[in-house]
């Protein structure tokens, strides 16, 4: 970790322009994302225009698909509930200037570990539910820590491990669920349905896992900013060099930092498995993880953006086979707007981070003249 480029200045956590005053950073942290959403729809429209489709009417279905009755709204917060988590995983990361990519790999292994954890015991509801959460969360946590210990005591970058740990972490559950976690007398690659001790509540709209993840999303918002520790996260992220000089233990605070993100991304995959599937099955699983990463820089490293910038995503997840059904539209193009949306809120930090570069080298080259 570099202390040339803390990724909290990067994201707009400081404000690079302070003679503007506060008003300006507090603009910017709105503009940026929601600009980047309307370019981003903006561009996916003149694409669905080409495929011959008016873009008014493929958005109208998408949106009443996904809000057009109570069905719509659950599966909505449904999808919302993970990808709220993973995009908390993200922002603690990025808080301590580390870019976790593995939120996948976290969420997967921590799915099938609280599948295990509900189906294999018997226990009583009291006893059985924060068990099997608890240890869903345990193995992200302890997922994640492999890039966090490698990170603080070898320099291994944090992208590199998490990526090529996704990779593993998918390969490990296909075999857990394929073989030793299998459902008997079962083709498919799935676990047993988890006992109903186990089994998170919905009700009406509202799933008990949402309910979670608001509350996880306001103590994380309360977290960085009014205790002691997340001010450790803070300072090592926007400063390492500075955090060692006042007595703040750098690599015990990144591989916490780590172990934190992937407890908040198996919390999401302990979720989805206790209260929307039921089981552990690896297709319900897939691309939570890295939509987090679009969420997070979305809701630009804010604990409780994360919550509406959660939502937009899963009203898109969840409208989007409508898009096929009523107008002949590929449902990627969701993906293809998701990918839009995150290259538009990036766009502004890659270019911060060159011109600093670039100002760096003129400023070197300077002093050698």
């Amino acid at each position: 970790m570099s202390s040339d480029g803390p990724a909290q200045t990067d994201l707009g956590f400081t404000d690079p322009n302070p003679t503007l005053g506060p008003k300006y950073g507090v603009v910017k942290a709105f503009a940026i994302p929601i600009v980047s959403v309307l370019l981003a729809f903006a561009v996916g429209g003149i694409l669905i225009y080409f495929q011959g489709v008016n873009p008014f009417t493929a958005y109208r279905v998408l949106f009443e698909s996904a809000l057009g009755d109570s069905d719509g709204y659950l599966r909505v917060m449904q999808k919302s509930t993970p990808l709220i988590f993973t995009g908390l995983a993200v922002v603690v990361g990025l808080r301590v200037g580390l870019f976790n990519i593995g939120a996948q790999g976290q969420l997967i292994v921590a799915a099938i570990g609280a599948a295990w954890a509900g189906y294999h015991f018997d226990l009583p509801a009291v006893v059985h539910l924060p068990f099997a959460l608890g240890f869903g969360m345990l193995c992200g946590a302890a997922w994640a820590s492999i890039a966090g210990v490698l990170r603080a005591y070898r320099n291994v970058s944090e992208v590199i491990t998490t990526i090529m740990l996704n990779s593993i972490a998918i390969a490990l559950v296909d075999y857990l669920a394929s073989r030793p976690f299998k459902e008997p007398d079962q083709p498919l690659s799935r676990t047993p349905l988890i006992s109903d001790s186990a089994a998170l509540a919905t009700f009406g709209v509202i799933p008990s896992g949402f309910v979670i993840a608001l509350i996880v999303s306001l103590f994380f918002g309360w977290f960085l900013i009014r205790t002691t520790e997340g001010f450790r996260f803070n300072t090592v992220g926007l400063n390492p060099n500075a955090a060692r000089y006042a007595g703040i233990s750098v690599k015990r605070t990144i591989v916490l930092a780590m172990a934190v993100s992937g407890a908040l991304a198996g919390m999401g995959g302990a979720v989805e498995t206790m209260g929307v599937v039921g089981r552990f099955e690896p297709a319900f699983n897939a691309g939570l993880g890295f939509d987090g990463i679009t969420i997070a820089l979305l809701a630009r490293a804010n604990p409780i953006a994360t919550i509406p910038a959660a939502i937009l995503v899963g009203i898109l997840r969840t409208g989007a086979n409508s898009l096929q059904f009523e107008t002949g539209i590929e449902p990627e193009v969701v993906d293809v707007i998701l990918a839009l949306t995150l290259l538009f809120v990036a766009a502004p930090i890659v270019s911060r981070y060159i011109f600093r570069i670039n100002a760096k080298r003129k400023s070197k080259s300077k002093g050698r003249s």
